[in-house]
C-alpha cells in the first residue's frame, strides 16, 4: 500500500490547484487522475474571472495564463454586459481562455511540483478511520492518506462515499454544447427564445465550431449524438450548419446542487464535487480554483501540526457561503436567458437599473469574486476581505503584495514605524503611498500594519487582537 499525505481524486483545475497548495507547504501530496493525461478533448468551460486571476498572479504564474488568454468584458446580468474596467483591481476584466489551456497550463506547473500524480486510475471506493483514509483505486494498488480531497466532479464518488447529502434543484431545462466542423455560413451571435440560448461560434483554429443550443424538451441521460445535435439546430435554425466530424459532444442541465458539507471526517469536497450549475456566468472553474486556494493551507497547516484540525471546519464555514451566492447568480441568469415575452421585459426593465453605479458594481462584484468577505466579525473594512496588491517599498526595494505571498504563507506587513511583533510570522516593513480602495466598498482607511493569510484574506488590520488572530489561523500561542 502506497502512502501520501493527502491524496487528492479528480485531477481538474480544482484538483490541480489543491495539489499546487498543498505541494508548495512542502506537503507530500497525491493525484487520483482516471485520464491517462492531462491532454482534455474539446475547450470546455470557457474563462475565469478577476478573482481567481488574481489567485494566480498570487502563486507568480498569472502571466502563464495571461499570455494565452484574452482580456474581455464578460460580466453580465440578463443581457447587460457590465463594465468593471474601473474596478481597483490590476485584472478589472475576464480572461476568455478555455478549459483544455487551463489544465494544460496547470499541469505544467504542478510538474514542476512534487506532486505525484497516477493517470489512468480512478478512486472507486474508501474507508476511514481515526487516523487517515485507506483508498481503493482501478489501475493500480491501494493508497493510504491521513486526509482524503475529492475534486471528481458533480458524480463525485468521493462525496457520495462519505454520505454527504447534495440537495437543491432539479433540472428544468438541457442543452448540447459540442465542437464540431460545419459546411454553412454561421449567424452572428447568440439566438434567445423562450427555451433558452442557442449559438455557434469559429475556433481559434478557424475551422472548428463551438455549438451550445437550449434543447425543446429535456434530454436522456445517454450520452447525444450528431443527429440529436442537427436535430435540435434545425429546430431553432431551419438548419444544421452542416454539422459533421464532432471532436465531442456532450448534454449539461441546469440542475443545481449544493454539498450539505464540505467535510465529513477526513474526506473534504472541493469544486464541482462541492457544488454544481448551470454554466451561466462562468463561475465553474473560478470556484473550484478559490475553493482550492482557501482548503489548500489550512489542510497544510493540519498536516504538519501547526494548527488544530478545528481550522478544517473554517473552510466549510468560508466557502459554502460563497458557492451558494454564485448559485443563486446563475440561477438567475438561466432564467433571464428564456427571452419569452414576459423575460423581455423583465430584461428591459433591468437593462436600465444595472448600469446604474451602485448596482453595476454589486452585481459585477459578485461575479467577479471580488466582493467576497469572509465573516471575520467586525472592525476594519479590509478584515476577511482580499488584500489589495499595492505597489510597496521596501528596504530591499519595491515590491507588490501579491509577490508578499508567492510561497503560499502569510506575511505580516507593518505600515508604522519599524517595530518588533512577536510572531513566528513573516514581518516586512513597507509603506505606501496611496489610497486604498477595495472594489464595490470603495475606499478605506489605511491600517497600521495588516496580517495576511496565504490565501490573500486580511484577518487583522492594525489595533488590538493580534496575538489572538496569530493563535487562530496559524497556531501560535496567544500573548
Amino acid at each position: 500500500m502506497l502512502e501520501h499525505a493527502v491524496v487528492i481524486a479528480g485531477g481538474g483545475p480544482a484538483g490541480m490547484m489543491l495539489a499546487a497548495e498543498l505541494a508548495l507547504a512542502k506537503v507530500d501530496v497525491a493525484l487520483v487522475e482516471r485520464r491517462p493525461d492531462h491532454v482534455l478533448a474539446g475547450a470546455r468551460a470557457g474563462g475565469v474571472h478577476a478573482r481567481t486571476i488574481e489567485v494566480l498572479d498570487q502563486r507568480g504564474v498569472a502571466d502563464r495564463f495571461l499570455a494565452e488568454g484574452r482580456a474581455v468584458q464578460v460580466a453580465t446580468f440578463g443581457t447587460t454586459v457590465l463594465d468593471m474596467s474601473d474596478f481597483p483591481t490590476r485584472h478589472p476584466y475576464t480572461l476568455a481562455i478555455f478549459q483544455n489551456h487551463i489544465e494544460r497550463i496547470l499541469a505544467a506547473w504542478i510538474a514542476e511540483l512534487p506532486v505525484r500524480v497516477y493517470y489512468g486510475s480512478e478512486v472507486t471506493g474508501f474507508t476511514q478511520d481515526d487516523a487517515g483514509v485507506d483508498i481503493e483505486r482501478s489501475g493500480g494498488e491501494p493508497l493510504r492518506a491521513r486526509y482524503l480531497v475529492g475534486c471528481d466532479g458533480g458524480r463525485s464518488v468521493i462525496r457520495k462515499g462519505a454520505g454527504i447529502d447534495f440537495p437543491g434543484w432539479e433540472a428544468t431545462r438541457s442543452n448540447l454544447i459540442a465542437e464540431v466542423e460545419t459546411t454553412e455560413e454561421l449567424p452572428a451571435g447568440p439566438r434567445f427564445d423562450s427555451v433558452g440560448v442557442h449559438g455557434l461560434h469559429r475556433m481559434e483554429d478557424g475551422r472548428t465550431v463551438r455549438v451550445v443550443t437550449t434543447e425543446r424538451e429535456i434530454g436522456p441521460s445517454t450520452e447525444p449524438t450528431l443527429v440529436d445535435l442537427s436535430e435540435a439546430l434545425i429546430a431553432v435554425f431551419g438548419t444544421d450548419f452542416g454539422v459533421h466530424n464532432p471532436t465531442w459532444i456532450s448534454r449539461f442541465t441546469d440542475m443545481t446542487r449544493q454539498a450539505a458539507a464540505y467535510r465529513a471526517g477526513r474526506v473534504l469536497l472541493a469544486g464541482d464535487s462541492a457544488h454544481v450549475h448551470y454554466p451561466a456566468g462562468g463561475q465553474g472553474v473560478s470556484l473550484g480554483v478559490q475553493d482550492a486556494v482557501n482548503l489548500g493551507w489550512k489542510l497544510a497547516q493540519v498536516v504538519d501540526g501547526t494548527s488544530p484540525e478545528t481550522l478544517l471546519d473554517t473552510y466549510h464555514a468560508e466557502r459554502h457561503p460563497v458557492a451558494a451566492r454564485a448559485l443563486q447568480y446563475t440561477m438567475a441568469q438561466t432564467a433571464l436567458q428564456r427571452q419569452d415575452d414576459r423575460i423581455k421585459a423583465v430584461d428591459a426593465v433591468l437593462s436600465e437599473l444595472v448600469v446604474m453605479d451602485e448596482p453595476r458594481k454589486q452585481l459585477a462584484g459578485r461575479i467577479s469574486g471580488l466582493d467576497i468577505r469572509y465573516d471575520l466579525g467586525d472592525g476594519h473594512p479590509l478584515l476577511g476581505r482580499r488584500m489589495p496588491d499595492l505597489d510597496l517599498v521596501t528596504a530591499d526595494g519595491p515590491v507588490r503584495v501579491f509577490e508578499c505571498l508567492h510561497d503560499a504563507r502569510p506575511v505580516l506587513l507593518n505600515f508604522g514605524a519599524p517595530r518588533r511583533f512577536d510572531t513566528a510570522v513573516r514581518v516586512l516593513d513597507a509603506s505606501y503611498e496611496g489610497e486604498w480602495e477595495l472594489p464595490v466598498l470603495g475606499a478605506v482607511t489605511a491600517p497600521e500594519a495588516v496580517l495576511i493569510r496565504p490565501d490573500g484574506y486580511v484577518v487583522w488590520a492594525g489595533g488590538p487582537g493580534l496575538p489572538d488572530a496569530l493563535s487562530r489561523w496559524f497556531g501560535e500561542p496567544a500573548g
